[in-house]
Formats: structure tokens, C-alpha cells, sequence
């Protein structure tokens, strides 16, 4: 029997299945799916473009309720990078977001860091950190560095 994406952020998933779960949570507007996303600590933290940290779920829910009562996010990560250790995962992204203007969707680019702990619930989110970003971050700066041996 298959497990849906919410199942799987629910009872516990890879990395990259609860980073597939928040931003479908974010495409839909919904508040309990991407809070299952979340570990069940007290010290995770979400920083939005521009924003502040918010410091545990409370605070967390709260602001993406508030975003929620606008409409959901179209944010969509694109050139994800991963650092992943036995219990940790980082994923360092580029959100390309679709914001609606006066002349029509347009695309706006977000910097984020997710990173990920492996938890008696399985996988989990424990950072969210997004910066704004420019046009210029549609495409990666830099090459891969070699390890020579």
C-alpha cells in the first residue's frame, strides 16, 4: 500500500520526502500538513525574507496562518544542494516564488537554508531560514569545489 506525502511527513519520510510535503503544504495553504512537517521542539526556528526569528511551533504556526489568510504560497525550489549526514540534513535552495502583481504573475527569488533532524518521529524540519534574493539567483555563482585525494 502507497503512503501519501502527508503520511509520510507524518510518520516519517526521508529529507527530501518532508521537503517535497512543505512546499505542497505551501502550494495548498495548508496549516496542519506543513506543521507535521515541523520537529516537536522547542528550539525550531523559521526566519522569513525580511523578517525576524520565530522561535518554536507557536510562533511558527502563527505566522503561516497569517500568510495562509492570504492565499497560499507558490514557492518552488529549484538547484537544491544537500549536506546529509546519519541524523542531519541541510538543503541549501533557491525558492523561485510566483507573486501576483498589477501586470500579472511575476517571479520573485528566495535564498533558503531547510535543514532536517532525524527524530523518534522520523525526519523532520528544525530550520526554515529564507533571505530575499534577485533575479542574479536564478542561476548558481561558483563551481563545485574538487577534492583532490
Amino acid at each position: 500500500m502507497k503512503r501519501s506525502k502527508l503520511q509520510a511527513a507524518v510518520v516519517g519520510g526521508t529529507p527530501d520526502d518532508i521537503e517535497h510535503t512543505f512546499y505542497e503544504a505551501l502550494h495548498n495553504a495548508d496549516i496542519g500538513q506543513l506543521m507535521a512537517c515541523w520537529a516537536e521542539e522547542d528550539d525550531i526556528v523559521c526566519v522569513h525574507p525580511g523578517g525576524g526569528r520565530l522561535i518554536g511551533a507557536g510562533a511558527i504556526r502563527s505566522t503561516f496562518e497569517a500568510m495562509f489568510n492570504n492565499g497560499s504560497v507558490q514557492a518552488f525550489p529549484e538547484r537544491v544542494h544537500k549536506v546529509q549526514s546519519l541524523a542531519s540534513s541541510v538543503h541549501h535552495l533557491v525558492e523561485r516564488v510566483e507573486v501576483i502583481t498589477p501586470q500579472g504573475v511575476r517571479q520573485a527569488y528566495v535564498i533558503a537554508t531547510n535543514v532536517y533532524h532525524k527524530t523518534p518521529q522520523g525526519w523532520r524540519m528544525v530550520a526554515h531560514h529564507a533571505s530575499p534574493g534577485t533575479s542574479k539567483d536564478a542561476a548558481d555563482v561558483g563551481a563545485k569545489p574538487t577534492v583532490f585525494h
